[in-house]
C-alpha cells in the first residue's frame, strides 16, 4: 500500500529544512541526485531523532558516499556515564515501500564491523571529521552502540531478515548488551516532522500488583496500579496517550467530575467504583530485575502504549492528584493491558470499538480512527499550519486556525457532483458517516487544500447568508436560513475548481480572489432561489423541507445554477424587497392607502408592534418591556400620517414610526418598510390586510 501524503509531506520537509544543509557536491550532476539527497535526509532526521541535536547537526553526521559501508551517518553524546555511538543506515522510498532484505544485513554488519575495529580508512572521507570522537567512544570503559535502520516504509522487516540481524548482532554482545538496533519506519519519520502536531509513541513502564497473565491466544495482563503511578503518565504524555482512543478524555464531562469526586472524597473506594483502565500496545518486556509471577508485582514496559478505555479516569486522576495529591495517592485502579505484537492488523481496531462502553459512541467517533483522517489531520498541519479536529472533545479550533473533521463533512457534502450529499447533509449530518457517503466524501483521500477549500466556501456562503437575512422577511429569509449547504453546492459547481488541490502562493491568490467574490455571488443566488422553488414546487411548498430532499434539491440546483452562470439580476421578489432595509415608501403607501379607502380598519383600533428583522428580534423585546407603551398605536383614517404612537402621543407614517423606534432603540438609522411592522390582532400586519383588499378587489363581480 502507497502512502502518498506522508511520502508527499516529508519530501517537502526534507526539502524545506535539509537542502541548505547537506552536502551534495559529490553527487552533483548525477541521474540519481535526487535521490541521494532524500537518502540522506532520512539518516539526518533519523540522526536528530536519536540524539535530540540540530538540523545543522544532524546534517553533518550524514557520511553517505560510494563507500559509505551501509553506514549513511554517525552520532556520538554522552548519555550518562555512557558513550553512546549511533549508526543510521536510511533507505528512501516515493513510494513508501523502502526494502530492506538480507544482502542489506550483511552490508550494515560489515561496516558495523569495520567500525568496531576502527578501521575509519575503509570509509569515505566524511568519516574523518567524526573519527576522534567515534575512536574515544569505542575505546570508553562500556560504550553503547545502537545500529538504527531508517527505511521510509509502513511494512516491518522480514522474519527471516529480522532473525538474520538479530543473529549477526548477538555475535557481538556475548555477555554485555554492546550493540543493539531500532527501527525507524515511515510512521516514526512522519510523526517527527510532524512535531507537536504529532500522535507522538507513548513507551509507559508499568509497576502492576497482584498481577494475572493470559498467553493464550494473546499476551495480556491485568492488575492494580496506583492512582500516583497514573498520574504520573497523564502529567508526563497528556493526550498523547489517548491517540488511539475513540473519544477523547472530555474532560468536562460530568462522569470525569464524578470519577475525579471520588478520588478526592473516598480514595479507599476507588478501585471498587472505577471502570477500570484498557492499554494496548504494540509490545510489552520486562522491566527491572526478576520475571513476573502471577499474584505478584511485575514491573512492564509498554512500548507503544495506548489508553483505549478509560480517558476519562486518566485525566481526572491526574487533576485529582493535582487538587489533593495526599488523598488521591491512596488511589487504586484496575488495569488490563494487551499486547499486539502478535495479534491481527485490526485487532487492535476491535479492541478499541468493543471497549468504548463508558459514554454513547457516535459513528463519526469509529470514522475518525481511520487513517484518511490522520492523514488529513497531519496534511493539514505540514501543508497548510493550521489544525483539523477528529475528535469528539477536543476543543474545536479558531475559525482561522482549521476546522472539525463535522465542518469537513458537510462542506464535502455540499461540493459533490450531485446534490443529493447537500440534502442528506442538510436532513441528517450523521448520516454522512455511513459508507455509502463517508466513502465517496473522503475515499481518496481529499487534500487538505481541497477540505480547507470548501470549507470556506461554505462558511463565506454562511456568512453572506447571516447578512442577507438581517433584513429578509417570509420566503426569502427561509431561503437564507436553510440554503446554505444547497447554495454551496451551485456556487461549487459554476466556479472554477479545477484547481482546488493546487499549492503555492499563485493558487491561494486566485483562490482568495474567488472567496471576495462570494458575497456577491450569494446575493444573487438567493434573489433566484426562491423564483425557482415556487416555479417547480408552488409557492406554498416548504423551502426548508426542499432542499432537504434529495430529487427537489437536484431539480433546483440545476436550474439555480443555470441563472448563477447566466450572470442576470434576480428578479425583484415584492415581499423580499418590501422588507429591504434600504427600501422606500412605493409598497407602503399603496397599502395604507388601499386600507383607508376601503375603511378595512376603524379609527380608535389599536395596533401592535412586532419586530420583523434579526436585528431587531435581538434588541427591541428589552427596548419594549421598559415601556409597554412604545409597542402600541392606535389607527386613525388618513393617508400620511395613519399611526398615533401611544409612547407620546404623536402621529406617524408606519416607516417614519419604525425608523424613529429604530434609532432610539438600536441606535440604526435605516428606513424600513413600516407595514410590515405593525399589526392589526387577529388580521396580520398592513401589509397582510392591503394585499386581501387587493385580492378581494380582483375576485369581485363586475357589473355588466
Amino acid at each position: 500500500m502507497a502512502y502518498p501524503v506522508q511520502v508527499r509531506n516529508l519530501k517537502r520537509q526534507f526539502g524545506e529544512r535539509f537542502r541548505p544543509l547537506i552536502d551534495m557536491t559529490d553527487w552533483a550532476g548525477r541521474p540519481d541526485e535526487e535521490q541521494a539527497f532524500l537518502s540522506r535526509a532520512v539518516a539526518a532526521l533519523a540522526i536528530k531523532m536519536e540524539t535530540a541535536c540540530s538540523d545543522e547537526e544532524a546534517a553533518r553526521s550524514v557520511i553517505d558516499c560510494d563507500t559509505d559501508r551501509g553506514i549513511d551517518a554517525v552520532a556520538v553524546e554522552q548519555r550518562g556515564e555512557r558513550q553512546h555511538v549511533t549508526l543510521v543506515q536510511a533507505k528512501w522510498s516515493g513510494k513508501g515501500e523502502a526494502g530492506f532484505g538480507e544482502g542489506d544485513v550483511s552490508a550494515v554488519i560489515r561496516g558495523l564491523d569495520y567500525l568496531l575495529d576502527l578501521e575509519f580508512h575503509r570509509f569515505g572521507s566524511k568519516i574523518d571529521r567524526h573519527a576522534a570522537a567515534l575512536e574515544a567512544a569505542l575505546n570508553s570503559p562500556s560504550p553503547k552502540v545502537v545500529l538504527v535502520l531508517a527505511l521510509v516504509t509502513a511494512t516491518d522487516l522480514h522474519p527471516n531478515t529480522r532473525a538474520l540481524l538479530e543473529e549477526q548482532i548477538d555475535k557481538h554482545n556475548l555477555d554485555d548488551d554492546l550493540v543493539s538496533y531500532e527501527i525507524i519506519n515511515l510512521r516514526d519519520l512522519y510523526r517527527e516532522i510532524l512535531g507537536e502536531h504529532a500522535e507522538r509513541k507513548v513507551d509507559l513502564d508499568v509497576e502492576i500488583q497482584s498481577m494475572g497473565r493470559f498467553t493464550d491466544p494473546f499476551l495480556a495482563y491485568y492488575g492494580t496500579v496506583s492512582a500516583e503511578e497514573v498520574a504520573g503518565w497523564y502529567g508526563r504524555h497528556g493526550r498523547h496517550l489517548t491517540a488511539r482512543n475513540i473519544r477523547d478524555a472530555l474532560d468536562i464531562s460530568d462522569v470525569n467530575e464524578k470519577i475525579r469526586a471520588t478520588l478526592v472524597k473516598e480514595p479507599e473506594l476507588f478501585w471498587y467504583l472505577s471502570n477500570g483502565i484498557t492499554l494496548i500496545c504494540d509490545r510489552i518486556r520486562k522491566h527491572g530485575m526478576g520475571a513476573p509471577g502471577s499474584g505478584g508485582n511485575a514491573k512492564l514496559r509498554l512500548e507503544g502504549a495506548n489508553v483505549i478505555n478509560g480517558a476519562q479516569t486518566v485525566s481526572a486522576i491526574g487533576r485529582a492528584m493535582q487538587q489533593k495529591p495526599g488523598k488521591a495517592a491512596a488511589g487504586r485502579v484496575m488495569v488490563r493491558i494487551i499486547s499486539l505484537e502478535e495479534a491481527p492488523d485490526d485487532f487492535g481496531d476491535r479492541i478499541t470499538v468493543a471497549a468504548n462502553t463508558q459514554n454513547p459512541t457516535e459513528a463519526r467517533d469509529f470514522r475518525s480512527r481511520r487513517p484518511e483522517q490522520s492523514d488529513l489531520r497531519h496534511d493539514f498541519a505540514l501543508s497548510l499550519g493550521l489544525d483539523y479536529v477528529i475528535k469528539r472533545g477536543e476543543p474545536d479550533p479558531p475559525r482561522a486556525k482549521g476546522c472539525t473533521m463535522t465542518e469537513a463533512a458537510l462542506a464535502l457534502a455540499a461540493a459533490q457532483p450531485s446534490a443529493e450529499f447537500a440534502a442528506r447533509a442538510k436532513g441528517d449530518a450523521s448520516s454522512l458517516w455511513e459508507d455509502r457517503y463517508y466513502r465517496t466524501l473522503f475515499g481518496g483521500p481529499p487534500s487538505a487544500h481541497r477540505v480547507w477549500r470548501c470549507v470556506r466556501l461554505l462558511r463565506a456562503v454562511r456568512e453572506a447568508l447571516d447578512e442577507q437575512k438581517e433584513s429578509l422577511v417570509g420566503r426569502p429569509a427561509s431561503a437564507a436560513a436553510h440554503g446554505d449547504l444547497l447554495l454551496t453546492h451551485v456556487l461549487f459547481h459554476a466556479m472554477e475548481t479545477g484547481d482546488i488541490d493546487a499549492e503555492g502562493e499563485e493558487a491561494a491568490a486566485v483562490w482568495e480572489q474567488r472567496f471576495a467574490e462570494v458575497r456577491e455571488r450569494v446575493r444573487k443566488a438567493l434573489g433566484w432561489l426562491v423564483p425557482v422553488i415556487d416555479g417547480a414546487f408552488g409557492g406554498k411548498s416548504q423551502i426548508s423541507t426542499t432542499v432537504r430532499t434529495a430529487d427537489r434539491a437536484e431539480l433546483v440546483a440545476k436550474r439555480l445554477r443555470d441563472y448563477v452562470l447566466g450572470g442576470a439580476e434576480p428578479p425583484a421578489d415584492a415581499e423580499s424587497q418590501t422588507g429591504s432595509p434600504s427600501g422606500k415608501g412605493g409598497q407602503q403607501t399603496r397599502a395604507v392607502w388601499a386600507i383607508v379607502d376601503a375603511g378595512s380598519i376603524p379609527d380608535g383600533e389599536v395596533l401592535e408592534f412586532r419586530p420583523v428583522f434579526t436585528p431587531e428580534r435581538r434588541q427591541f423585546p428589552q427596548w419594549l418591556a421598559e415601556d409597554p407603551h412604545r409597542a402600541k398605536a392606535r389607527w386613525r383614517n388618513n393617508k400620511s400620517k395613519p399611526l398615533v404612537w401611544e409612547a407620546d402621543g404623536k402621529a406617524y407614517a408606519p416607516s417614519s414610526l419604525v425608523r424613529a423606534m429604530r434609532r432610539e432603540a438600536m441606535g440604526n438609522d435605516q428606513q424600513v418598510q413600516g407595514t410590515l411592522h405593525w399589526h392589526v390582532p387577529g388580521k396580520g400586519s398592513l401589509v397582510d390586510i392591503a394585499r386581501e383588499i387587493r385580492n378581494n378587489a380582483v375576485h369581485a363581480p363586475q357589473d355588466e
